[in-house]
């Protein structure tokens, strides 16, 4: 019995830079990414509302995909629901969290910002990330709706004003301390798709971190061992809103793998 593919799941389509860095270090992986997006956004739902939805879903798919791994490509499903999920699932969970650790290891100014939706950035956790790992940084929070948006429209190939962008860092920019920030921590997977709007948005030379390359990592070494069949099958999406409306972002969709589309 072939192994199953691994299972990418987010609320949109920013999940997709999780992937490309997963996919590029796992090219044989089979892949399915669930966009959840009869659910989307969760940034600016309530925590009961999330973790329930995540964990409910997660399980059909589980049952249904039989998937050798199952990656939570978004900071908020993660902050708010990878505990509840995790025992409940009889298949491996990687989960999305702000990269503030490496964020703390590398500003010179010991200002960071960590720019995400406004339900990731008021976390417990997320706090405690910066206690444990930058207690001597001044880290600034700042969630961005529309930013999430820009990234959305961006992918199915929409003009996006340019304004959202600094708007996003205003948020941080702003802040007592905010004009020594010298590193953004993009704590929503949507926002490295924007990275480069970002960077020339920012008054400031800016640097940006996320954890798609650490996910990856984290991946390949669950997934040790394992062998996919060859060739790999053509990567599936699924939208949990159906297919009505799809069409502007075939191409995105294409670019990362994603050839089979579908409705749940």
């Amino acid at each position: 019995m072939s192994a199953g593919p691994i299972l990418f799941l987010d609320s949109g389509v920013g999940g997709l830079s999780v992937l490309a860095a997963v996919t590029a270090r796992l090219p044989d992986a089979p892949i399915v990414y669930c966009a959840d997006s009869a659910g989307y956004p969760y940034g600016t739902k309530g925590e009961a509302e999330v973790s329930a939805r995540v964990a409910g879903l997660l399980g059909r798919l589980a049952e249904r995909i039989r998937p050798s791994l199952i990656v939570i490509a978004c900071n908020t499903a993660s902050t708010i629901a990878l505990g509840y999920v995790r025992p409940v699932l009889d298949v491996p969970v990687v989960g999305t969290v702000p990269a503030i650790k490496p964020a703390a290891e590398r500003s010179e100014t010991r200002v960071i910002g960590v720019l995400g939706t406004d339900a990731t950035v008021r976390q417990p956790y997320v706090a405690d990330l910066a206690s444990r790992f930058a207690p001597d940084c001044t880290v600034l929070k700042h969630g961005s709706a529309a930013l999430v948006a820009a990234a959305e429209a961006k992918l199915r190939g929409e003009a996006v004003d340019p304004a959202v962008y600094r708007a996003a860092l205003d948020g941080l920019l702003a802040q007592p301390g905010g004009d020594r920030m010298d590193i953004v921590v993009l704590a929503c997977t949507h926002f490295p798709l924007v990275e480069a709007e970002l960077a020339a948005a920012a008054p400031h030379p800016l640097r940006f971190v996320h954890g798609a390359d650490g996910i990856a990592r984290r991946c390949a070494h669950l997934l040790r061992g394992v062998v996919w069949d060859r060739p790999r099958p053509p990567g599936r999406a699924i939208f949990t809103g159906g297919t009505e409306g799809l069409a502007p972002l075939v191409p995105a969709l294409h670019g990362f793998g994603l050839t089979s589309i579908e409705g749940l």
